[in-house]
């Protein structure tokens, strides 16, 4: 029994530490440089795909530490397929361009037609895979407390966003899918210094610097 429990504890235990470069499903974490730039200012943002595989598509993800304090039914959504569907979903602030998208959690199901795996147990979709996830949640394979919604996204070209990582815009982190969907819910507010103090040393100082006024 007390090995389970100790199996169980490592499941859930969080952790996050720095790597050298951005990569599918790493966290880009906002330096005290971007303290004063309002839409990314103590942001997390969760790369959907690094860029890389797609060399003429540069690399995109979206914010996962801005709720909205909205859910899908407030904003009275014109699919009522979707409003019915996701109605008590909450939804969160991607990024500053125009597209929006999901995230769902697929836990031990194997990779789901339709959409993109992020990291083992999470993928991510758009507007035109929103059919397939509604039809996931009818056949009862997914609940609706496993998606996420995202108004916006964050976008660079592959050479500016190495750019601002080696001008120390950004520190680079991978970190354990229970941090990136434990995001789930109005308390990711706090991920931005929950992710700094996981990875230790200085990027813990950080998390504890008072915001900068520019």
């Amino acid at each position: 029994m007390m090995g389970l429990k100790w199996i169980l504890s490592l499941l859930v235990q969080k952790w996050a530490h720095p790597i050298s470069l951005p990569e599918t499903g790493s966290v880009l974490v906002a330096t005290e440089k971007l303290d004063g730039v309002r839409i990314f200012e103590r942001t997390v943002v969760l790369l959907l795909r690094s860029g890389t595989r797609h060399p003429q598509e540069g690399p995109f993800g979206v914010v996962i530490n801005r709720p909205l304090h909205k859910k899908i039914k407030h904003m009275k959504p014109n699919n009522l397929e979707l409003a019915t569907t996701f109605a008590d979903c909450s939804l969160h602030f991607g990024g500053p361009l125009e597209a929006s998208m999901f995230l769902l959690r697929t836990g031990e199901k194997s990779k789901l037609a339709g959409f993109e795996e992020v990291i083992p147990g999470l993928s991510f979709g758009a507007r035109n895979s929103l059919e397939e996830a509604m039809g996931l949640v009818k056949k009862g394979v997914l609940k609706p407390q496993d998606f996420r919604f995202y108004v916006g996204y964050a976008g660079w070209q592959l050479d500016q966003l190495r750019e601002e990582i080696e001008s120390n815009y950004w520190h680079v982190a991978a970190c354990s899918a229970n941090l990136i969907f434990g995001a789930a819910s109005e308390s990711s507010e706090g991920l931005w210094e929950e992710i700094l103090q996981l990875m230790g040393g200085q990027y813990s100082e950080l998390s504890r610097k008072p915001k900068q006024d520019i």
